[in-house]
């Protein structure tokens, strides 16, 4: 029995700092209601000072048993520094594959398919690599079943249903794996820490001591990692600083689209994402996500616009509708989903201003088809265009796409990446583009002989452009 007695502790999810009463501001990193209760344990002070005497022996000055390697001697071989999955999607937002050693953090909404993506991961390199799965959350049973129904080949899985940590890292270092999945590290839980699994303290000495086993040993290791109601990974923020790559899988629930987006990847860019299909025989890659996010679009029909947006390199056509109506209240109304609600109002006050189109006593109702979040300026163009056409009740032509970032001064700015986003529009049949006329000068025109370049420099252009 430990020499010592429980006390409560109040710890800050952000930071780590701790207190020993509640604050409604943590002192260190000063974020608001991060404070949660945790429960340690206190050694009396005789076991303190033997502690402290024992460890107090000092050290040979100049004498280490470390030996340090010149930079230029470490091999930095791809093939052999990178597992390559075989499925695309995750490949492209881990960077080409998984770095051997590296930890990553997977979180997501409960139900989006964490688990999912990553036994068909298991499946997927289990035919020249040995994964171990080891489950807080079901029986091994429960995750042959998933595996029976996603199909997905099983001799080189090992599964171990364990929630101990020491006894976890003591195996994974027997068995020596190619890969190592912990689902989740909230059910975890370390003999030494005395408070609750799932606690701040718990899930901070778990992530330390998974990840000291998984560089020692150069296993790469997938952690799972529960949301709270923020939408941020429950436990300390340091879990997210110490691991090297942290993904979220988003997607609503009753939507069969699921992102997988990277927000932080030291051996590879964070702006790439992943796009998945949720069928009944697990996830499916979409490799061409704009044509499929555009299938199904209403045509002839007044209030739709298609924008281009930048996912790393990767160019998305969505569909931006719009829908104009007269109010029944004395304050009209204002809904955006998918699309940013303090943007739309600014767009719609430069309508009013810059344009003459007045919608002081109208609903006005945005939808970004297919739940995709259009959060890039580049978009402008196009939300305009389809308000203006819910308005004015002209259909924008079928085959028509609008690129552009819209100023307070009703001006047409610049956008990045323009070449490729008209390179995907014309490849999946676009006749006709309307882009800032400053970017006119700086295309290769002749690449887009079979596309209409209409260049504007104001909002009213461009509605002049639709009609």
């Amino acid at each position: 029995m430990k020499d010592g007695k429980l006390k409560s502790i109040y710890v800050c999810s952000n930071c780590g700092e701790t207190s020993p009463r509640w604050m409604g501001r943590c002192p260190s990193c000063g974020e608001w209601n991060t404070m949660t209760e945790d429960v340690v344990m206190v050694e009396s002070k005789a076991t303190a000072a033997k502690r402290s005497a024992s460890v107090a022996t000092g050290r040979v000055q100049g004498q280490t048993s470390l030996r340090a390697e010149r930079l230029a001697d470490i091999s930095t071989d791809e093939e052999k520094s990178r597992i390559v999955t075989g499925i695309h999607e995750l490949d492209r937002v881990l960077g080409g594959g998984i770095v051997l050693g590296s930890v990553v953090l997977l979180g997501g909404e409960p139900g989006a398919g964490k688990s999912t993506l990553l036994l068909q991961l298991c499946g997927a390199i289990s035919g020249s690599h040995h994964v171990l799965y080891v489950t807080g959350e079901e029986s091994t049973r429960q995750i042959k079943l998933r595996a029976n129904r996603l199909r997905v080949a099983q001799e080189n899985i090992s599964l171990v249903a364990e929630t101990e940590i020491d006894e976890i890292c003591g195996l994974i270092e027997q068995m020596r794996p190619d890969l190592v999945v912990i689902d989740s590290i909230q059910t975890m839980h370390c003999s030494d820490v005395s408070s609750s699994a799932g606690s701040v303290s718990q899930v901070k000495e778990c992530s330390a001591r998974l990840l000291a086993v998984a560089k020692s040993c150069e296993i790469p290791t997938f952690i799972v990692g529960h949301v709270n109601k923020d939408g941020a990974i429950a436990g300390p923020k340091v879990m997210e600083h110490i691991v090297d790559t942290v993904l979220y899988f988003e997607g609503d629930k009753t939507l069969p689209y699921r992102i997988l987006r990277g927000v932080k990847n030291r051996y590879g860019s964070t702006n790439e994402i992943g796009m998945f299909d949720m069928t009944g025989t697990g996830l499916t890659e979409i490799e061409n996500p704009s044509q499929l996010l555009l299938d199904g679009r209403p045509l002839g029909i007044s209030g739709n616009c298609v924008a281009c947006t930048m996912e790393g390199t990767r160019p998305i056509l969505s569909e931006v509708q719009a829908l104009v109506t007269k109010s029944g209240f004395g304050t009209p109304r204002r809904a955006a989903s998918g699309f940013d609600f303090n943007r739309t109002n600014l767009l719609l006050a430069v309508l009013e201003k810059r344009a003459g189109y007045f919608f002081a006593n109208l609903d006005v109702y945005i939808n970004i088809v297919g739940g995709l979040d259009l959060n890039e300026t580049a978009c402008d163009l196009a939300v305009c265009l389809a308000m203006a056409s819910a308005l004015m009740d002209k259909p924008i032509g079928d085959k028509t796409i609008a690129i552009g970032e819209v100023g307070l001064a009703g001006e047409i700015r610049n956008v990045t990446f323009l070449e490729n986003r008209l390179r995907e529009a014309q490849r999946i049949g676009f006749t006709k583009a309307i882009v800032p006329k400053h970017s006119l000068k700086q295309l290769e025109l002749s690449e887009f002989s079979d596309m209409e370049l209409i260049g504007v420099s104001y909002i009213r252009d461009a509605i002049q452009a639709i009609k």
